[in-house]
């Protein structure tokens, strides 16, 4: 049935065998053929796929109900998963609001920020300063907060774009700063934004604690992180992280923001949350945030599908899992495996120009010169050639384009939390076979080998 005509529609013609079945780190097409999900789907499959226990305990709240409209019922699951995270949660971000996906999770987490402004009679907070790139999602919402002309495309005259500030990609910097002090620079461009929009109309900065495809598990300095949120203290603006990628332990921590004891006032979170086993995001947000939009009639929000049974079901089940089997902890030890193993390709392959990330959220980018980090050639789509000569040997990446989009080859290395060293060693092996293939199709040098 693979060549008969499809009527589903995504992004483009892209052929792809059917699914099988997952197992672990693995996927298996309807001939047999064997992935390695080196990318986690989108960073989803946190957990591996088709966990014996974590379905056990969907099969149970299948058999007793699959969905209980929030408007007519509490729910165990739901109240539950929210309970769990909380715990989990730094600070006092101890309120919860559930969704389906990360693109819904940003878009709470925006009208949230502005409905609270509202309450504080600060109604001429409206903008929100993200960074550029950045990708924050998919709706018309996220979209105005992702900008550029690659995401926005025929969609930009729909939204009112909002301002941004550039992402610390110090790794292209070519100054006589010390990394601390190129974080501090970075971060005081959002004070010279909020001082140019005027202070009185600046509602919120969202931005990535460790990048996600717009930048390729992207890591700022140290400094960045803490003057961010020094800034908007001063000016009362609203910090939001987007943990939509990074969060559920992906970074080694169950928030990445953990990493460096900043505490956001608003959280959005998915993928790994529910691990690929159902649609689930959450919003977390400080209690007297929320208390006041109830004081004042209610958070105008909703979906239909906000804290469905199973899926809050499925997402407890992960938590669980990720504790019984200290995932958090492999993580991290795995994480450290896999960014030597790849700083190690460095010596290999001098197109290879910067190797970033944290646990395992890892990334590399191509590079014409690594002293210049001038790009590779934006004709020979280097950020999709790869992927598919990886997949064509059984490896799944995640490949984009870090400058504006149209240029700037990087590929996400992001296999499940529960890889062990000997398949990072197989996800390497495939890796540099591809490797290899590339830089032969273009005439590019291999010097030496892989460096362990």
């Amino acid at each position: 049935m693979t060549d008969a005509p499809s009527h589903l529609f995504y992004q483009a013609r892209a052929p792809r065998p059917f699914l099988s079945h997952g197992e672990g780190i693995y996927l298996y097409d309807e001939s047999g053929k064997r992935y390695i999900d080196g990318s986690s789907g989108a960073m989803v499959s946190n957990i591996g796929h088709s966990n014996p226990r974590v379905l056990a305990k969907m099969k149970v709240q299948m058999d007793r109900a699959t969905f209980g409209y929030r408007l007519h019922f509490r729910t165990h699951p739901s109240e539950d998963l929210a309970a769990k995270l909380a715990g989990l949660m730094p600070g006092d971000l101890d309120r919860v609001f559930f969704v389906s996906g990360g693109s819904e999770a940003v878009e709470t987490a925006e009208k949230l920020a502005r409905q609270y402004a509202v309450t504080q009679g600060q109604g001429s907070r409206w903008k929100v300063i993200s960074r550029t790139p950045a990708y924050h999602g998919g709706t018309l919402g996220a979209l105005a907060l992702t900008g550029g002309k690659l995401f926005a495309g025929p969609f930009a005259e729909m939204f009112q774009e909002m301002p941004h500030v550039r992402a610390p990609q110090t790794y292209l910097d070519r100054d006589n700063l010390t990394e601390e002090e190129r974080g501090l620079k970075y971060a005081d461009e959002l004070r010279e934004r909020i001082e140019a929009e005027g202070p009185a109309s600046v509602l919120a900065f969202i931005m990535e604690p460790v990048g996600g495809a717009s930048t390729g598990a992207l890591v700022a300095p140290d400094s960045y992180y803490t003057r961010i949120r020094e800034i908007c203290d001063d000016y009362g603006v609203l910090l939001i992280y987007d943990e939509v990628m990074s969060g559920a332990g992906r970074t080694g921590t169950f928030l990445a923001c953990e990493h460096w004891g900043v505490t956001p006032d608003i959280v959005a979170m998915s993928k790994g949350l529910g691990a690929g086993y159902a649609p689930l995001g959450a919003v977390a947000a400080r209690s007297h945030m929320v208390e006041a939009l109830l004081d004042a009639g209610g958070f105008l929000h909703g979906f239909t599908y906000a804290g469905n049974p199973l899926a809050c079901a499925a997402g407890l089940a992960v938590l669980e899992e990720m504790e019984e089997q200290d995932i958090l902890g492999n993580c991290t030890r795995m994480g450290a495996v896999l960014m030597d193993r790849l700083q190690g390709l460095m010596a290999r392959y001098p197109f290879i120009g910067h190797v970033r990330g944290k646990g395992l959220l890892t990334a590399f980018e191509m590079v014409s010169d690594r002293e210049t980090m001038a790009p590779l050639p934006k004709e020979w789509n280097a950020h999709s050639e790869l992927v598919e000569l990886a997949y064509d040997a059984g490896l799944i990446l995640y490949s984009r384009r870090t400058r504006g989009g149209v240029e700037g080859d990087h590929f996400l290395v992001c296999p499940p939390l529960i890889v062990t060293e000997a398949q990072i060693d197989e996800i390497l092996q495939i890796l540099t076979g591809a490797l290899d293939t590339f830089a032969a199709r273009h005439g590019l040098d291999v010097s030496g080998e892989v460096s362990a």
